[in-house]
């Protein structure tokens, strides 16, 4: 079964970290990122740019609108993700609570499924 990990952050916590504290987050997620690859379980991960880099899309009646970030009303943002393969819930659990982002972030998990369900 396939499980995403979602790293959600608060949006301004990456400005309140100076450059040696960012790349050490970095790295420890890096080193994190080859656990899992040593144990098969992992599918993909990335890191995702902040929100201030972003662009949300709508198209409503054929009429295409963006709007660029940073989001006035957005608190939190997904900082990054894993996409897991491993047999249960329970499984994903315990590799989200290793995950060193759940020490200054929320780790969401999520099943991935088809969006009927």
């Amino acid at each position: 079964m396939s499980y995403m990990l979602l790293i959600v952050e608060p949006t301004g916590q990456r400005a309140e970290r100076d450059d040696g504290a960012g790349r050490e987050a970095y790295a420890q997620m890096l080193k994190y990122t080859e656990t899992l690859q040593a144990r098969g379980v992992l599918e993909a991960s990335n890191s995702l740019a902040g929100t201030d880099r972003a662009v949300r899309l709508q198209v409503r009646d054929g009429r295409r609108t963006l709007i660029d970030g940073p989001f006035a009303e957005s608190k939190e943002m997904v900082g990054g993700f894993f996409l897991l393969n491993v047999a249960t819930r329970e499984q994903a659990l315990a590799l989200a609570a290793e995950c060193p982002a759940a020490q200054w972030a929320t780790v969401e998990v999520r099943q991935v499924a088809p969006c009927f369900e």
